[in-house]
């Protein structure tokens, strides 16, 4: 048992640092995407929005949507796909378990608390 915890304690500097290493570069990567990519929208990015949901109506209705190559397609389902998971997900958190809501769960507290008993 002492050889194995010695061998452990010799081995944990020699690999500390390059992961370290690693993981610093792929953590300043994420941060730099995260400032732009997680932040809520802006009010001014509104216009943006509604004009890019009436391009769409516009292609849906036109039948735009069948000159799309077939990797578009999958891209744009995948999204699609991802939008309604992640919501899903919310509804989830939102609901305090997966398969629906508990409303008899906690008698007598009310309604907005009784899910953190």
């Amino acid at each position: 048992m002492a050889a194995i915890v010695n061998r452990v304690t010799a081995l944990v500097p020699k690999v500390a640092l390059p992961v370290a290493r690693y993981g610093q570069s792929k953590l300043s990567r994420f941060w730099y995407f995260a400032r732009v990519e997680l932040r809520p929208p802006m009010p001014s990015e509104f216009g943006e929005v509604q004009k890019g949901v009436q391009k769409i109506v516009k292609s849906a209705s036109t039948g735009a949507w069948r000159q799309l190559t077939v990797k578009q397609f999958a891209l744009n389902g995948l999204v699609g796909l991802e939008v309604m998971f992640w919501f899903y997900i919310g509804e989830c958190i939102g609901r305090g378990s997966i398969i629906g809501y508990r409303p008899g769960r906690s008698e007598g507290i009310p309604a907005p608390y009784k899910y953190f008993m």
